[in-house]
């Protein structure tokens, strides 16, 4: 596993808790399974650049936004 998934991982979950979103509700509203995001959360998936598109308009910021500090 590579830090970089870590890193991006955890940035995903920081901004989902800032939002309110719980895990499931947050992967229901990517259009992913539950499972899949704890997995992307714990930087334990290679998430792909689409995949990481959706989150970033679920959380309604920009690519750009979602990888500050990664």
């Amino acid at each position: 596993m590579q830090e970089v998934h870590k890193k991006l991982g955890k940035r995903i979950a920081e901004l989902r808790k800032k939002r309110g979103f719980s895990q499931e509700a947050f992967a229901h509203e990517c259009g992913f399974n539950r499972s899949y995001m704890g997995a992307v959360e714990r930087g334990e998936k290679n998430i792909t650049l689409a995949m990481t598109n959706k989150v970033a308009k679920a959380l309604k910021i920009t690519l750009a936004e979602l990888f500050k500090g990664v």
